[in-house]
């Protein structure tokens, strides 16, 4: 599949994560849809996400840095490979209706999964949580992990939501993973991110 992306200020047309990583449909309480721009200074992503459960998020956020182990609590993320030719390299960008937030490289070999907890985007995220509705963005800014793109360049991408507690969690991707367990961690089912 591909997920076009617009040069800001031109509309990017919303996409669907509504699907279980399984494959199988997730309620509409915990459907989400994502728009993604782009700027000569940064990727903008928003979600917006149907929220018919408590939240389930710290009683006690922090901001100032990253957020370990966030994906235990509700989360949206997308993991980006700008490299269409090694989607094994790719990036994973977390953020919270709290505003916390978590930013990783991610390096598959052929004996493991490595990752770069010292990686830094200079990511910022934003959020908006209202009775039956969160919004979460993230700008992440180009550096050299993440380059401006060019008109026509894609990347591989996918797009999760993390909902609910067990034994009811809900793990949503827009490229379902289909792994026998909930993980979000298979770039061969990357979709395509593309640049107009």
């Amino acid at each position: 599949d591909e997920l076009p992306t617009h040069e800001a200020p031109t509309g990017a047309r919303p996409v669907r994560v509504d699907r279980y990583w399984s494959g199988d449909p997730a309620p509409g309480g915990r459907a989400a849809e994502a728009r993604i721009l782009w700027s000569s200074k940064a990727l903008h992503i928003r979600f917006v996400c149907n929220q018919a459960g408590p939240l389930i998020v710290s009683a006690t956020p922090q901001t100032e840095k990253k957020t370990m182990g966030l994906w235990d609590r509700d989360v949206c993320e997308i993991f980006i490979a700008p490299d269409e030719h090694a989607v094994a390299r790719y990036l994973e960008f977390e953020a919270a209706p709290t505003g916390e937030w978590l930013d990783v490289a991610i390096h598959w070999t052929p004996e493991k999964r490595e990752s770069d907890w010292e990686f830094h985007s200079h990511m910022t995220t934003a959020s908006h949580v209202e009775r039956d509705r969160i919004t979460i963005g993230m700008r992440i800014p180009w550096n050299h992990w993440i380059h401006e793109p060019q008109t026509g360049e894609r990347w591989g991408v996918n797009l999760f939501r993390c909902v609910g507690s067990d034994p009811d969690r809900g793990y949503l991707a827009w490229q379902p993973t289909r792994t026998p367990m909930p993980n979000f961690h298979v770039p061969q089912v990357f979709g395509w991110l593309v640049f107009k």
